[in-house]
């Protein structure tokens, strides 16, 4: 072979091309020249060993053989098959030898343009192996995985060049690892990732690395490389060069020497390495690429949450690096939320001072961290398009107290520096439920009232309502429209399950969260849910089961409380039928107001038993309360034929508190309030006896009564006063009338002039607030 200088040329990731430019620029390489996905040099042969040896960001080392123009390929295939039969490949290769082709193609137009690469490596090879049988009568093997040598052609619209891969194989397969993980990182990308983020400078001043999320290690692995002074590629025992037939062995025995030396005398510095997985296998994985890579007992692992991240005492100030799952790695995207703003979180309570550089593949995700980075980087990960964002963690300020540091008032602004902030929003959030606290406390001693909301979306961007249940907390959140950012929601949505306990004064584990979301279309509320735990409250001298977990609602409907006072001082001597009876609230009030009997209607069994234990832990058990397990349209419609025929009513007093929408897989058909009431309410009326009473009730935010029940029976709306001083915020959560029979124009005695209860409350007189969406069905 000819010496002197060659020209070579280097392919790594995209975007990576300046820093591969640096690298081989200080490896003495000569001609050094950036181009898109790679970067061309020149030099002696030895040059591009060591480029194999030491290139931290190549992909492969090409030597360049031949260039020809595209024009002479105008034949297609047979042009690049006549190009390379020419050339003398009895140089590079012996007969009994092995080679391996691969094409690539950046031509868009023209004949080439529909080439398939495959079928080029195919002609490739045949030109090669053509030649060798003519010359000698025998021809060279393929092998696809180590073959002696690898070809390279790759066209574009200018010129096609054959080139010889030198590197034989990625150089990003450094050799040591032996399993990846579920999605490993590429051994060259995260060693581009570490030297964007700075690592080299950090660990020359002993700045420790932190991966928290390791995986199999290769962050720490490349970093350790890196601050070792190691060799990436010392690991490899397999390069393209090693059995062709221009091999300079000496040279390359030098090089392995020196860098030899070089890593004995680079591990005597290296700095603090440390990673934490909370995946076992994947800790497991990362030992025994750590022991292969050489740095067994110099790089630390842990089986770690992330939740629990903290730095070690031993750790100077470094660079914590990670490569988070991103939605189309390891899982969804939104089930990755909480990661994110764990990663965010850790980061500002514990590692001040430090970089951090975090890559990921979804900006959406990044966005949850809640830190703003001081550079971004776009990074391909193969073929998907990544970020890496980098940033400076906790840096005080100068010339005074960072704002973590500064003392804060009780009102929320910064300390006693002479310096007012307008109150963070989770303060004012704070500061209005201390608010409603002291307005509600004096009502909820007198009225004896133990559950009551307490929040009901005051603040427009706490979009929340907050029920209490004895010493629980029950934080209802309504999913923010579209217009709203989702992290910003998510942000607040956390200051408030973190200000809850504390202003109420209860345990964390106490506080339920739950999420409601408009219904759509046959959508319904489906169980949260299974862990069946039931807890006892109390509300007007009676005690009820509710489950703040398995359930969307909670088995009491807090702004029917009212309503449940009503049925009781109606019920007295009467007969009380409960439709849609859910869990028998209502008819444990009828029955502890004297009722001669009581009928619960349910289509769920599992309600119907939630009633019956309601009512058996107020000792109001026995024959003379029923309960039916029914559509309860169908078994109306049935009930109301039956008084027909018979001229006989059944009830005295009637509860018809119907969902908004059910299309429960049991019923037939579907139930839609603002459609059939008309219908259910004139089957009700048929089975009242004539002084019955009919109380309506819906949970529809935009019900009408149907005009033709108004000139047909008494019906009065009774809303405005059945609706609670906790719920004054929000007026239209439910709709009431009380429906009598025949018209009439004279109102029960049960009412005030006014149109108040008689029940003593005060009169709210807060203005009602901003309307959020969602609701609840009570039965």
């Amino acid at each position: 072979m000819p010496t002197g200088q060659y020209q070579f040329f280097a392919t790594c990731p995209r975007n990576t091309e300046g820093l591969l430019y640096d690298e081989l620029r200080a490896l003495g390489s000569t001609g050094v020249a950036e181009t898109r996905a790679g970067v061309s040099f020149s030099g002696p042969m030895w040059s591009a060993y060591r480029a194999c040896l030491w290139s931290r960001v190549a992909d492969r080392i090409l030597l360049r053989l031949k260039s020809f123009p595209v024009s002479d390929l105008t034949a297609g295939l047979d042009g690049v098959y006549e190009a390379v039969h020419a050339m003398p490949w009895e140089d590079h290769l012996d007969a009994a030898g092995t080679l391996a082709v691969e094409a690539t193609s950046t031509i868009r137009q023209g004949l080439l343009a529909r080439l398939n690469t495959h079928f080029a490596e195919q002609r490739v090879k045949d030109a090669v192996v053509d030649r060798f049988r003519a010359k000698t009568g025998t021809r060279p093997g393929v092998d696809l995985v180590r073959p002696d040598i690898r070809i390279n052609l790759h066209l574009t619209p200018a010129e096609g060049v054959v080139s010889l891969d030198l590197s034989g194989d990625g150089l990003h397969r450094r050799g040591y690892r032996i399993a990846g993980g579920e999605a490993p990182l590429k051994e060259n990308l995260a060693a581009a990732i570490l030297l964007r983020a700075g690592w080299s400078q950090t660990a020359a001043t002993g700045g420790a690395l932190i991966d928290p999320m390791c995986g199999s290690g290769t962050f720490l692995i490349e970093g350790a490389t890196m601050a070792g002074d190691v060799a990436p590629g010392l690991t490899r025992d397999y390069y393209g060069f090693l059995r062709w037939k221009g091999f300079d062995s000496n040279s390359w025995r030098e090089l392995v020497r020196e860098a030899g030396e070089r890593r004995e005398s680079g591990l005597r510095r290296l700095p603090t390495l440390i990673g934490y997985d909370f995946d076992r296998r994947a800790i497991g994985s990362a030992r025994a690429n750590v022991r292969r890579a050489g740095f067994a007992g110099r790089i630390m692992l842990e089986n770690r949450d992330l939740a629990t991240l903290t730095v070690p005492k031993s750790a100077q100030p470094g660079l914590l690096v990670t490569n988070p799952p991103y939605g189309k790695r390891l899982g969804e995207t939104t089930q990755l939320v909480d990661l994110y703003e764990t990663l965010g979180e850790r980061l500002r309570e514990s590692f001040s001072g430090w970089e951090a550089a975090v890559f990921t593949g979804n900006p959406d995700l990044s966005a949850y961290l809640g830190l703003r980075a001081h550079r971004l980087n776009v990074l391909y990960n193969g073929p998907l398009e990544c970020r890496l964002l980098l940033f400076h963690i906790g840096r005080p300020r100068s010339g005074g107290a960072s704002r973590a540091a500064r003392p804060m008032k009780q009102d929320g602004t910064e300390g006693d520096d002479g310096s007012t902030t307008r109150p963070s929003g989770a303060t004012m959030f704070g500061n209005r439920l201390r608010k409603n606290m002291r307005h509600l406390r004096r009502w909820t001693v007198r009225e004896d009232i133990h559950c009551y909301r307490l929040y009901d979306g005051d603040l427009p961007e706490y979009a929340v309502a907050i029920d209490l249940y004895e010493d629980w907390a029950h934080v209802q959140e309504y999913a923010a429209p579209a217009s709203v950012d989702p992290v910003r929601a998510r942000r607040r949505l956390k200051e408030v399950m973190a200000t809850v306990p504390q202003v109420l004064e209860v345990p964390a584990e106490q506080v339920v969260l739950k999420v409601r979301r408009p219904q759509l279309g046959t959508d319904q509320y489906q169980r949260q849910g299974w862990e069946g735990r039931m807890m006892e409250v109390r509300e007007g001298g009676l005690r009820f089961l509710v489950n703040l977990t398995d359930y969307l609602d909670t088995g009491l409907f807090l702004d029917h409380r009212l309503v449940r006072r009503l049925i009781r001082d109606l019920a007295t001597g009467r007969r009380f039928l409960n439709l849609f009876a859910y869990t028998g609230s209502a008819t444990v009030y009828a029955a502890a107001g004297g009722a001669v009997s009581t009928t619960s209607v349910d289509l769920s069994s599992t309600y119907l038993d939630w009633a019956q234990r309601n009512l058996a832990l107020n000792g109001l058990s026995g024959p003379k309360h029923q309960f039916v397990r029914a559509d309860c349209r169908e078994w109306l419609t049935r009930a109301a034929t039956q008084v027909g025929s018979c001229g006989t009513p059944v009830y005295d007093l009637v509860l018809l508190d119907a969902p908004t929408f059910s299309n429960s897989k049991s019923m037939s058909g579907t139930l839609d309030i603002q459609r059939d009431h008309a219908d259910l309410i004139r089957d009700a009326v048929r089975i009242l006896a004539p002084e019955g009473v009919l109380i309506f009730s819906t949970n529809c935010r935009r019900f009408k009564l149907d005009a033709a029940i108004n000139r047909r029976f008494a019906a009065t709306d009774i809303t405005k006063q059945t609706i609670p001083p906790d719920f004054a915020r929000n007026p239209r959560i439910h709709a009431c009338y009380r429906i009598l029979p025949t018209r009439a124009d004279t109102e029960i005695g049960y009412f005030d002039a006014d149109g108040s209860l008689e029940s003593g409350l005060p009169p709210t007189t807060e203005p009602p607030g901003p309307q959020l969406s969602g609701g609840h069905d009570a039965g």
